[in-house]
């Protein structure tokens, strides 16, 4: 008896299906894999193995495999013409009914960062009689971000708890998480891996802010071109190191042209299929679309293991309403921002991406004016690092550096049964080039080299 399920225009799951194609793998994905670090469309590992997509109903056979797809949703970009005030009242209603609808009436947990996002939500759940159990975590020897969130909650009146993210906790996490995400994210960006224990204790739906930075900003600059729109896309989607690697590959599996122009191709079509006029509004589309559910939902089954999670920002009635507000309105947050400021003393908390600065003052982050804190914080920096602590500020610096972390890195990059699979030759060259050339660019293809390997010796075990 055949089966259909319907998909939301933005999951907050990956599901994955098998159709008739030939078993085999998907080189050319794998490649676009490692150049952006995710999949796009509806790609995985396998050419008979699909990701279902967003927005779209599904009809499966009796066997199991997928017979036919149609889609339930198209993106559209129809302005209101509307004054602010009053799409900002409607914002501010939506979000306070979707956040009250998703987390019910039991405790909630509220993952606090210093950005706009959950703070956004901290401003519908600070009036809830329900408990909320705010948290925050910062790199061991990084910037403490947790502070900014520990005086979120402070205002709002939360339980909060901070965490330290110590180094080299992804060696001891590696196959759970391998296990969790399937290896289609690399292994550095789920901090929330080292504090899984901690956050199965905390008990309560998660509210989580994923994707509203997006969403609630230009999707691209409104001076942008149609024909920059791709070069525009390709320089955000891919990490060069992960092009050098991808090109690696391409040739030597030896593949139909070359990878660059492939990649291109399958930009080019996933945009023809939105028919949006207003640019800025399409590559929203398109973000949402490609990596926000092929990137953003992969980690958020991490989430999952240690309890229900919620999403206002995911939910369809947020996603339409984002398709009627003029763009005008959304460019540079200006909606959280007039909402987060009807509370003063929220507002006037660091916003971390304009630190020092927060919501009232942030237009002064620029020379002259935080000249001063700029020559501070690096004079700490380098302080720091004169004294033997190195300031942490990317996540892989506490996975790939230092003589324990090296040793299990190399152990899975030089395993023998992965050089079956990538020539060891390839291996060398990116992980010598990320040693000895420049460690920040090349973090992303040895990165993605330890994502391939734990998937290789996975589906080893597997057989």
């Amino acid at each position: 008896m055949s089966r259909t399920l319907s998909n939301s225009i933005l999951p907050s799951h990956q599901n994955f299906a098998k159709t008739r194609a030939k078993h085999s793998l998907h080189l050319e994905a794998i490649c676009v894999f490692v150049a952006t670090g995710f999949f796009m469309g509806d790609d995985s590992y396998w050419k008979d193995e699909v990701c279902l997509l967003p927005a779209r109903d599904y009809v499966f056979d009796d066997e199991g495999y997928v017979q036919s797809s149609t889609s339930n949703f198209e993106w559209y970009y129809a302005p209101e013409e509307r004054s602010f005030s009053d799409v900002l009242e409607e914002y501010i209603s939506l979000l306070t009914k979707i956040i009250l609808e998703q987390v019910g009436t039991g405790p909630v947990i509220l993952p606090l960062s210093g950005g706009l996002d959950s703070r956004s939500q901290a401003m519908v759940l600070q009036g809830l009689e329900s408990p909320v159990k705010a948290y925050s975590y910062a790199f061991e020897g990084g910037y403490p971000e947790q502070h900014i969130a520990k005086q979120i909650a402070g205002v709002c009146g939360f339980d909060f708890q901070s965490f330290c993210i110590p180094k080299g906790y992804l060696w001891g996490d590696i196959d759970e998480l391998a296990s969790i995400n399937g290896c289609y994210s690399e292994f550095t960006h789920p901090r929330q891996m080292a504090v899984l224990p901690q956050l199965r204790q905390m008990g309560g739906v998660f509210s989580l802010g994923h994707w509203g930075d997006v969403l609630f900003d230009s999707g691209a600059p409104r001076a942008l071109k149609e024909s920059d729109v791709v070069p525009f896309l390709l320089k955000k989607m891919v990490k060069p190191t992960g092009l050098e690697l991808a090109e690696a590959l391409w040739r030597t599996w030896g593949l139909e042209g070359d990878f660059k122009s492939y990649l291109i191709s399958r930009i080019e079509t996933a945009l023809s299929d939105i028919q949006i006029d207003d640019l800025s509004a399409k590559v929203r589309a398109f973000k949402t679309s490609q990596w926000a559910h092929r990137w953003t939902t992969t980690n958020l089954s991490v989430f999952e293991v240690a309890g229900p999670i919620t999403l206002p920002y995911y939910d369809d009635r947020m996603l339409e309403f984002i398709c009627r507000v003029p763009e005008a309105y959304l460019a540079d947050r200006q909606l959280q921002i007039a909402h987060i400021t009807q509370d003063p003393k929220l507002a006037a908390i660091t916003w971390h991406a304009q630190k020092p600065y927060n919501l009232n003052n942030f237009s002064r982050n620029k020379a002259p004016y935080n000249l001063p804190y700029r020559f501070v914080s690096k004079l700490q920096r380098t302080g720091q690092a004169l004294l033997g602590k190195p300031y942490i500020q990317r996540n892989w610096e506490l996975q790939f550096v230092g003589d324990n972390n090296e040793a299990q890195l190399q152990s899975y990059l030089f395993e023998p049964g992965f050089q079956d699979w990538i020539p060891e030759r390839i291996v060398r060259d990116m992980y010598s080039k990320f040693q000895t050339v420049d460690p920040v660019q090349y973090a992303h293809a040895v990165s993605m080299l330890l994502t391939l390997s734990v998937w290789h010796q996975q589906q080893s075990v597997s057989k």
